[in-house]
């Protein structure tokens, strides 16, 4: 799956069961372009993703109809969800320190790998 650099609808946004089937790590980024919290969290995104520049980071514009957010029990934003192999293995919902994300992050370290 592509980054996309910002919020925005996707033309094939995945879906929950497309999402199952991904191997490997992914960074899943839930929110809107308008809200404060989300542009607010970027510059801690941006440089705690700078020590995992092979992570898959996909932002996913979430609201009313949207429902893999809601597949996700997205109630706040930003939510990032971090997966592995299709899994989710930890969440964080509005980040408000670089720690947070670092911490997020590093739980990749103790992921069990697949080949």
């Amino acid at each position: 799956m592509a980054f996309c650099s910002s919020f925005s609808p996707q033309d094939q946004e995945p879906g929950a069961e497309q999402l199952a089937t991904q191997h490997g790590p992914l960074l899943l980024e839930f929110g809107a372009p308008w809200c404060a919290h989300c542009q607010a969290a970027q510059a801690l995104l941006a440089s705690a993703m700078q020590q995992y520049p092979d992570l898959p980071h996909l932002k996913i514009e979430d609201g009313k109809g949207r429902r893999l957010g809601r597949s996700f029990r997205v109630k706040l934003w930003p939510t990032l969800v971090l997966l592995q192999d299709g899994q989710e293995m930890t969440r964080l919902v509005r980040p408000d320190s670089l720690q947070a994300v670092e911490q997020l992050l590093a739980s990749l370290a103790t992921a069990p790998r697949t080949s």
